[in-house]
């Protein structure tokens, strides 16, 4: 049983260094994480609103792409493929800044992308397959079930499936905290996520995302 599941959207770039914290204290603690998904494209769908422009959706759209073909190395290979094409996706996303690759032609970048983590090319092709949606959606309506409606990704769920389970969204951080540091802010979040009188602790400035 996984000690902590992690459900990310990949063009996130605050789930992405979230992500990368995560990762730290996999290494350090020995955790086992669980990937999964939550679509930002699916949460935002019904949405009107000015500020969520054609650019937006097509940023959104993007994700689910590449959430279809983790979701094909998921049944295929299993989960720990899942967590290597998320990184795979964060870095060429978010610090090579390929975005506009993956929006312009999905099956091209992600055919390059499941290479570059050993898999197969053909994987690529579920990048337009719409029958993944059902599990992602399925994913998404679960995690937002766990912590609460009108919230995005991340959503981590502590100790899943045990008697202390406890899910939260976040924490949302500009810096991915190593070491000692990565630790500290760790057991911090924990403590606070089981605690179950706690919903919310939040302040509005952020520095901006630092990838490295």
């Amino acid at each position: 049983m996984a000690d902590l599941e992690f459900f990310f959207d990949p063009v996130c770039p605050w789930a992405w260094i979230t992500s990368r914290w995560v990762a730290e204290v996999q290494q350090l603690r020995d955790y086992d994480v669980t990937w999964r998904f939550i679509c930002l494209k699916m949460i935002n769908e019904h949405r009107t609103e000015e500020w969520y422009t054609p650019e937006y959706r097509a940023g959104h759209m993007a994700g689910l792409y590449a959430m279809r073909v983790a979701d094909q190395a998921r049944i295929e290979h299993g989960n720990e493929q899942v967590g290597d094409i998320y990184t795979a996706l964060g870095e060429a996303i978010h610090i090579h800044k390929r975005r506009p690759e993956l929006i312009d032609d999905p099956v091209a970048f992600m055919e390059g992308l499941v290479k570059s983590c050993g898999l197969s090319p053909g994987l690529a092709t579920a990048a337009l397959d719409e029958s993944h949606d059902a599990y992602i959606r399925a994913e998404t309506d679960l995690a937002l079930e766990r912590a609460g409606k009108d919230l995005g990704t991340p959503i981590i769920t502590f100790r899943p499936g045990q008697a202390r389970e406890a899910s939260f969204f976040g924490p949302v951080i500009s810096t991915i905290p190593r070491g000692d540091a990565a630790l500290q802010l760790w057991d911090a979040v924990e403590i606070v996520a089981s605690t179950s009188c706690m919903a919310e602790l939040k302040r509005s400035n952020r520095g901006k995302p630092v990838f490295d």
